[in-house]
């Protein structure tokens, strides 16, 4: 397994007066009135569904629980802001790009 598939590629936007964080390689996503509560719950509805799809009631679903990703054009704004991130390495107010460890032990009671 390689080091990369162990973060998961997240990103978020500020969109109509809330940010909202997704999580491409899950198609989750949370939102908030500011970037690191939007962060925080989605870190831990990453946990919660990783709980969800391995040990908990949809392990009979895992297999396309861990392979569902975000729709194409949550996929070609991760790029452009990556790329926008590049070119201008300056702090932009309007995203924030970020990664998200894959935990790698389940949790033994659901998280809170």
């Amino acid at each position: 397994m390689k080091v990369a598939n162990l973060v998961l590629r997240c990103y978020a936007r500020y969109d109509e007066g809330q940010w909202v964080a997704i999580c491409l390689d899950f198609d989750l996503a949370a939102q908030a009135e500011n970037v690191e509560g939007a962060q925080a719950k989605l870190e831990s509805m990453i946990k919660e569904y990783l709980f969800d799809a391995l040990v908990g009631e949809d392990q009979a679903y895992a297999e396309p629980f861990l392979s569902r990703q975000a729709p194409l054009l949550e996929w070609l704004r991760y790029y452009f802001y990556l790329f926008r991130h590049h070119v201008m390495p300056v702090h932009h107010h309007d995203y924030y790009l970020f990664r998200e460890p894959l935990p790698l032990t389940p949790y033994l009671h659901r998280p809170l």
